[in-house]
């Protein structure tokens, strides 16, 4: 039986993207939303209001982010007038402790943004997306999105402000260091020596600080075959897994190709280190595109590469919104959230060089615009995309022995093998 208690103690989340702060979102939800069909507007519409709880952001590395839930509001208010929208905005760093406390408290918001949503669907809280969706607007969900949404083959997670990164490399520096994009770890690790070679403070941005350490990481392990979980759950001590992190241990973290203290270096560091010239290359989501841009900063981005060579299955990252069940308004959830991924909609919000659409429709639209081609490397690797097993809902909590104590597997001297056993003992116990 998972663990329910995650739903009492989670004052400490700060949440799986923190791209809240840095990569998703910039231009959230765009002014012209106009509406998708989905369900009968007749039968929902009524004088209650829809209760809505969402982040706000904090400007970032790269990224202003722009809180334009108001203008879709509006536009969905002309378009159905019997239903109205009262909106929360929760600071993004306490979204997820604020959601867990209304629910615990019977005051459940009727949708809402988070970073996690199975702790959720395992207690029967939410609705389904069978429940709010016709067919044809269910099904224009990215199918790879839509599974890291599922548990028991059921989604309930609506992906939201979507990202898959690559790997960012500073031009100048490469041509300098008479090096090209890196199209295996070898040649990453030559790249990083000859970057070093000229000066290069950090050669490689490894990013084991407690911000998104498992993001990075899950990057490594999938170029190499691992993985967090397998077909029966949490597989952190296997073979693949162990290899990749003494490769880097060996290769990267001990030769001092990847700065002074990875352990301890976050998203939003790296991404202003970069943009100063003192990182080579890291990984990297859309949004710093924005900033590197403004700067007229020297760069370009690859597919972050297999081990062995060719391009390895990218991370995929969003925030989740879910409907609940508790005040019982599953037509007004339907009818709203239908009008949110209409294809217009979701390409007003998906774009921009801040997130990726999470629908087909809207990504064959921003696919075909000339205007979003820097987008389209990213929006490429959306179907292949693999996730962090956000279906447990013990997930959360063994995320944050993640990001205490993956970086220990690679300093000098560190075992990556008595690690990874420790996170699987970690995840076992999280799981009763």
């Amino acid at each position: 039986m998972r663990r329910r208690r995650f739903l009492l103690h989670t004052a400490g989340l700060t949440g799986a993207t923190t791209l809240g702060a840095t990569a998703l979102g910039a231009t959230a939800l765009g002014a012209t939303a106009l509406g998708a069909a989905g369900l009968s507007a007749c039968s929902a519409e009524t004088d209650t209001s829809l209760k809505l709880l969402v982040a706000s952001y904090d400007k970032s590395v790269g990224s202003s982010i722009g809180d334009q839930w108001g203008s879709l509001i509006g536009a969905f208010k002309k378009a159905h007038p019997g239903i109205d929208v009262d909106l929360e905005r929760v600071p993004f760093a306490k979204l997820d402790q604020t959601l867990a406390r209304r629910v615990r408290d019977g005051d459940a918001p009727d949708i809402a943004q988070s970073n996690l949503f199975a702790p959720y669907a395992d207690d029967g809280k939410l609705y389904g997306a069978s429940d709010l969706f016709d067919v044809r607007t269910e099904g224009d969900f990215i199918r790879s999105y839509a599974e890291a949404g599922m548990v028991d083959r059921v989604q309930y997670g609506l992906p939201f402000l979507a990202s898959t990164p690559r790997l960012f490399y500073n031009k100048a520096l490469f041509k300098q260091a008479r090096v090209k994009a890196p199209r295996s770890w070898a040649e990453l690790r030559d790249a990083a020596v000859a970057l070093q070679g000229i000066g290069v403070p950090t050669p490689y941005g490894l990013q084991l600080g407690p911000e998104a350490a498992e993001d990075e990481v899950l990057a490594w392990l999938l170029a190499d075959g691992g993985g967090y979980a397998g077909l029966t759950g949490y597989d952190f001590a296997n073979p693949s897994n162990i290899d990749t992190l003494t490769w880097l241990r060996d290769n990267l973290v001990t030769r001092g190709l990847a700065g002074a203290d990875p352990k301890s270096l976050t998203r939003t560091d790296a991404y202003a280190q970069f943009l100063r010239g003192k990182i080579g290359m890291l990984i990297a989501h859309p949004v710093l595109m924005g900033a590197a841009d403004q700067a007229k900063f020297p760069y370009a981005h690859a597919p972050f590469p297999q081990k062995l060579g060719g391009a390895a299955p990218p991370v995929g990252l969003n925030d989740w919104l879910m409907a609940f069940k508790q005040n019982g308004r599953r037509e007004q959830c339907g009818t709203f959230l239908s009008y949110l991924y209409g294809r217009k909609s979701a390409l007003a919000y998906g774009g921009s060089q801040s997130a990726l659409p999470v629908t087909s429709s809207a990504s064959d639209a921003l696919r075909k615009d000339p205007k979003q081609r820097p987008m389209w490397d990213f929006i490429d690797q959306m179907p292949q995309a693999q996730f962090q097993p956000t279906n447990l809902g013990s997930w959360p909590e063994v995320r944050s022995a993640v990001r205490r104590h993956v970086g220990e597997a690679v300093v000098k001297g560190g075992s990556p093998k008595e690690v990874l056993e420790a996170l699987d003992a970690a995840a076992a116990q999280a799981e009763l």
